[in-house]
C-alpha cells in the first residue's frame, strides 16, 4: 500500500506581461500548498501569453526568461512544493522560441525541462493558417522526471493528440502525466475531456491537466476546465468553468498498479509491421 497524496492543477488567465502573471501564479501556488498539494502544475504559456511572435521578443529573451524562471524557482522554495511551470517561451539562437516546461523541486532546484514536441501547423478551410512552427522550434526528446515518490511524464497542449507519446512516457515508468494547455473554446468543448480521459485509460496513468481559461489580453479565448483524471478514466476533480482557480485531488499510486494489472495494455503491447494492401483487378 502506498500513501495517498495531493496534486493540484492551477487554472490561469495569463496576459501579455510577465509581472501580473507571476503574481497570479504565486497566489495559486499558495492556495495549492494550503490545500495540501505536494505538486502543482500551471498552464501552457503561464508567464507570457503573447498575441504574436513580436510580443515574445522582449519578454522571452534569454535574460528575461532566466529571471522569470528564477522567480518561479523561488516560489517553489518559499512554498516548499514541487512546482511545475507548465510552459514559457524561451528565445533560441535561430530567432524562434522553445515552448518549454520546467519542473522545480521544493528546494528551488530545476529538476527537469521539456520542450513541446508537436507543433500545430494547419490550414483550416475558409478560416486561417496556423503555423506554430514559424514561431516555435519543436523539441525532440520525451521526458520522465522523479517527483516525491512517483515518476512524472511531461507533455504540453497539442501533444495530447498524439497517444504514442503518452504510451512512451508510461512505458518509461511515468505514473502521472502532466498536460499544461491553452485549448481554444471550440476544440475544448469538443475534445478536451474525451482526450484526457482516453490518454489516462490507454496508459493506466493519472493525468493532470492545467488550462488557460477565459478571454485574454492577446484576444484569444481559452476553454479552462482544468481536471485530474485517474487511471480508470474517472474525473477526480474538475474546474466547472474558465475562471482562474485551483483544482486539487488526492491520488494513490496503488490505483496505477491495480488498473494496469486489470487491463494490462502496456504489458500486452507488441511491435508489428505494416503492409498496405491494394485492391487488385481480377
Amino acid at each position: 500500500m502506498t500513501t495517498p497524496f495531493r496534486i493540484a492543477a492551477l487554472q490561469m488567465r495569463s496576459g501579455t506581461e510577465p509581472g501580473p502573471n507571476l503574481e497570479a501564479l504565486e497566489a495559486l501556488v499558495a492556495e495549492a500548498k494550503a490545500g495540501g498539494a505536494l505538486y502543482a502544475l500551471s498552464p501552457e504559456m503561464t508567464v507570457v501569453f503573447a498575441e504574436n511572435r513580436e510580443g515574445l521578443v522582449g519578454p522571452a529573451s534569454p535574460q528575461a526568461a532566466a529571471a522569470d524562471a528564477a522567480r518561479v524557482a523561488e516560489m517553489a522554495k518559499r512554498h516548499a512544493i514541487f512546482l511545475h511551470l507548465g510552459s514559457m517561451a524561451v528565445a533560441l539562437p535561430d530567432g524562434r522560441f522553445a515552448n518549454r516546461s520546467m519542473l522545480f523541486s521544493p528546494e528551488g532546484k530545476l529538476v527537469a525541462s521539456y520542450d513541446k514536441i508537436h507543433l500545430f501547423d494547419a490550414t483550416l478551410p475558409g478560416l486561417k493558417h496556423y503555423r506554430e512552427s514559424a514561431t516555435y522550434a519543436g523539441g525532440g526528446e520525451a521526458v520522465v522526471a522523479p517527483v516525491a515518490g512517483f515518476n512524472l511524464g511531461m507533455t504540453i497542449c497539442y501533444d495530447l493528440r498524439f497517444p504514442a507519446l503518452f504510451a512512451a512516457l508510461a512505458g518509461a515508468g511515468a505514473s502521472v502525466i502532466a498536460v499544461p494547455a491553452a485549448f481554444t473554446v471550440p476544440t475544448g468543448e469538443a475534445h478536451w475531456e474525451i482526450l484526457l480521459r482516453a490518454r489516462a485509460i490507454e496508459t493506466g496513468s493519472f493525468v493532470i491537466a492545467a488550462a488557460q481559461g477565459g478571454t485574454h489580453a492577446n484576444g484569444r479565448a481559452t476553454y479552462g476546465h482544468s481536471m485530474i483524471v485517474d487511471p480508470w478514466g474517472t474525473v477526480l476533480a474538475q474546474a466547472s468553468n474558465d475562471a482562474p482557480g485551483v483544482v486539487v485531488a488526492e491520488i494513490s499510486l496503488d490505483k496505477v498498479a491495480e488498473t494496469r494489472a486489470r487491463v494490462p495494455a502496456l504489458a500486452n503491447s507488441r511491435p508489428f509491421s505494416l503492409s498496405v494492401n491494394q485492391a487488385r483487378a481480377v
